[in-house]
């Protein structure tokens, strides 16, 4: 067995044809008119679709130079907070921890948990609770946050946030089915970073 290890190891690795990068594929027209010309050699008498690639808008150039401002979209599902605002900085809640988003930063996409979201223009500092969502950051110096709830921080009632952590901590002590335990758990995690980020 360890002789046909030690062969299969030492024979040349032979690559498997290289997918393309998405740069490298055929621009939208040259897409488009190749499909429209294959469905009416099949289909003569009825108009192509639209292909997703019809709809596209083209990708934003990535600047020569960074930028001096981010501009950041923050949109809730019934509200626009911000909207193509040019700040100096955000620092978002990420799961894989605090996130900081200056100008130039590399394309990434992040998933948000309940945390403080920091909107840093200048010497101004808005702070917004949010409760989960994704942000999505682009190369040309755009960010895009989507959250499902947010409340500017200085709106939230810290005397209901200990209420409501006694409230869900109870109700995970006495849940008997997974779906309460898995409702409480959340607002058990919800409050507990609320109650983190007034004090903190």
């Amino acid at each position: 067995m360890f002789r046909q290890a030690t062969r299969l190891l030492s024979r040349p690795i032979i690559s498997a044809r290289a997918r393309p990068f998405s740069t490298d594929l055929p621009a939208a027209e040259t897409a488009d008119s190749s499909f429209a010309e294959a469905w009416k050699k099949v289909i003569p008498n009825i108009d192509p679709p639209k292909t997703p690639l019809s709809f596209m808008k083209p990708r934003p150039p990535t600047p020569s130079s960074v930028p001096s401002k981010l501009t950041v979209n923050f949109v809730l599902p019934y509200a626009s907070e911000l909207s193509a605002k040019e700040v100096d900085m955000v620092i978002i809640p990420a799961t894989t921890g605090q996130m900081g988003v200056l100008p130039g930063h590399v394309s990434t996409i992040a998933e948000l948990k309940p945390g403080v979201l920091s909107v840093h223009e200048g010497n101004d500092v808005t702070k917004y609770f949010i409760s989960s969502g994704f942000a999505f950051v682009h190369a040309n110096s755009y960010a895009d946050i989507i959250a499902v709830e947010a409340v500017p921080l200085d709106q939230i009632d810290s005397s209901q946030v200990q209420k409501g952590l006694a409230e869900f901590t109870q109700k995970l002590s006495s849940a008997t089915t997974d779906l309460e335990k898995a409702e409480a758990q959340i607002g058990v995690e919800v409050h507990s970073a609320l109650n983190s980020a007034l004090s903190g």
